[in-house]
């Protein structure tokens, strides 16, 4: 009986070593996300200060969200920022739909290279995408305006909703789009009647994801937009270098709610059409 249980021990032992959490790993994470949220939290608490102070916290006050409301400055570089948004989602969709069953269709050599040059914009620093426009429209003789800002959103959003759409397409069964052209379907009725309806969880939370990524862009806006109006983000860096004024804090505040709810949404819609969480959005399952 000795004999039999002794080789037990070491296993228990060896069982008891992997249930052990690993507490230098929780620190380091602890340490990781407080550092990574408490200025975020911060900036969300003193938008609440009844007083104009960034360092004293005096009270609960609404005060410095009803001046967002009556400055116009402030107010029109919001009504930029959500055209600029709204333009880039709808052009980097239409684009992006197109390019993505042209890379998934396109059987040959050309269109695997094209489907490796899409993933370049992905990752080239971002400082870099904003120079290069700023140099092209510069060298074509185009003013820097909202519609300047609106093309080099649109050209930087295609690749998201292009690696999205992708992998959701070529999971699609072909045999179903061929039965209906064989029960009289064109080839364009095919494609508007069962393949974009199959597509449109993922075409809307693209949709959602690019409007939230380009509302809060600002290197590709600073190096694009025009003297006035500007976004709101490159509107909120020229304030604080004069000093950082209360109503940023309520703006910025806004603005995190605004990008977490759109994000929420865009992982939560695969999940209302029936399909599985929204972290399988960016594998475009």
């Amino acid at each position: 009986m000795t004999s039999r249980r002794t080789p037990r021990a070491p296993q228990r032992r060896r069982h008891r070593g992997a249930e052990r959490r690993p507490r230098f790993a929780i620190a380091v994470t602890v340490v990781f996300f407080a550092l990574l949220y408490l200025p975020v939290a911060v900036v969300v608490l003193f938008s609440f200060n009844a007083q104009k102070s960034l360092t004293v916290f005096h009270g609960l006050s609404l005060r410095w969200y009803e001046a967002f409301l009556h400055d116009d400055v402030l107010l029109a570089s919001l009504g930029m920022s959500l055209r600029v948004s709204l333009a880039a989602m709808a052009g980097s969709l239409v684009l992006g739909v197109a390019l993505a069953l042209g890379l998934v269709r396109a059987r040959n050599r050309l269109g695997s290279l094209a489907g490796l040059v899409m993933l370049v914009p992905l990752i080239t620093p971002e400082i870099v995408t904003g120079v290069a426009a700023m140099l092209l429209f510069k060298g074509t003789g185009v003013p820097l305006s909202t519609g300047t800002v609106m093309l080099a959103e649109i050209t930087f959003s295609i690749s998201y909703v292009t690696v999205i759409l992708r992998s959701r397409i070529a999971a699609l069964n072909p045999e179903v789009e061929e039965a209906a052209m064989d029960l009289g379907a064109t080839r364009r009725q095919a494609l508007r009647l069962v393949t974009l309806p199959a597509l449109l969880p993922s075409i809307l939370a693209s949709a959602v994801l690019v409007f939230a990524l380009v509302f809060d862009d600002f290197v590709l806006a600073y190096f694009t937009t025009g003297v006035d109006p500007q976004p709101l983000s490159v509107r909120i860096y020229s304030a604080i270098r004069f000093g950082v004024q209360p109503t940023i804090n309520a703006v910025g505040t806004l603005m995190l709610v605004g990008s977490v709810a759109l994000i929420v949404l865009a992982l939560a819609i695969p999940r209302l059409f029936g399909r599985r969480g929204g972290l399988d959005l960016l594998s475009g399952k």
